[in-house]
């Protein structure tokens, strides 16, 4: 009997079948459009914290180094409800009364903290040389920097960001404090109103399957592009010997001995 409870509990198929439809219409639309926006948002502010990060000026550093270590030390849900509760009662709305675009905003916050360190540190990877080397040429500072170095830092980093970017679909589930109207509702805001509901768990299987399915291939991308990544470009197979003008048979000496 205990078993059969635990069962009913977590897999009564029939209300997973009946909460998938929603969760498949509007929250996985919902939670993709708070995760896309967060990880737009939280690159742009990544950006520039990593520039400010590396500047040699410690008054520069510090606005950026306090960004990047409160809003990686705060849990997420506090950070969620200063954005999306506490910013419209002190009187800043943005966004209005649409808790939609706060929702986007705290994530990006977040976001932007984690891959401003990810930037930094794949910025400092890059040898010194290549920035040497750019300015020899004649580039400024921020010419080399911008279309020299960055690229070159960001490209190590790709797997760690397209982690990053996992954790931004999974945060997105702690949006639901703010009250997502009718439309709104992302993955387990949805779970959970079932839930309170029916007084059943199976919703919560059926919102964590739609998680796993958007988490999990891009975690098989992110150790995907970190194998790529680390091999380098896959060698040229077109043998050199098949130009034309090259032969194409081993040379022979004077003794008649391939060479």
């Amino acid at each position: 009997m205990a078993s059969n409870a635990l069962a009913d509990t977590f897999f009564n198929w029939d209300l997973i079948a009946q909460t998938f439809p929603r969760l498949i219409t509007e929250g996985v639309l919902n939670t993709l459009t708070i995760a896309a926006g967060a990880i737009v948002l939280g690159v742009v502010i990544a950006l520039v914290a990593a520039m400010l990060l590396l500047s040699n000026r410690w008054y520069v550093r510090l606005p950026a180094r306090l960004y990047v270590d409160v809003f990686r030390g705060l849990p997420v849900i506090i950070t969620v409800m200063l954005v999306g509760v506490g910013l419209p009662a002190a009187g800043i709305r943005p966004f209005g009364t649409d808790p939609f675009g706060y929702a986007v905003l705290a994530i990006g916050i977040i976001s932007g903290a984690y891959t401003a360190e990810i930037f930094r540190s794949g910025i400092q990877s890059v040898d010194a040389g290549q920035l040497q080397a750019a300015r020899s040429l004649g580039l400024s500072y921020l010419k080399a920097m911008r279309l020299v170095v960055v690229p070159q830092g960001i490209r190590r980093v790709l797997p760690a960001m397209t982690g990053q970017f996992v954790k931004d679909i999974k945060e997105s589930s702690l949006v639901y404090l703010l009250g997502l109207a009718v439309g709104q509702r992302e993955l387990y805001f949805i779970a959970q109103e079932e839930v309170a509901r029916t007084y059943n768990s199976s919703p919560l299987i059926a919102a964590g399957v739609c998680y796993l399915a958007l988490t999990i291939p891009m975690t098989y991308f992110v150790n995907y592009l970190d194998r790529r990544l680390r091999e380098g470009p896959r060698p040229d197979k077109t043998r050199a010997s098949a130009d034309p003008d090259l032969p194409t048979t081993p040379l022979q000496t004077a003794g008649g001995e391939a060479r």
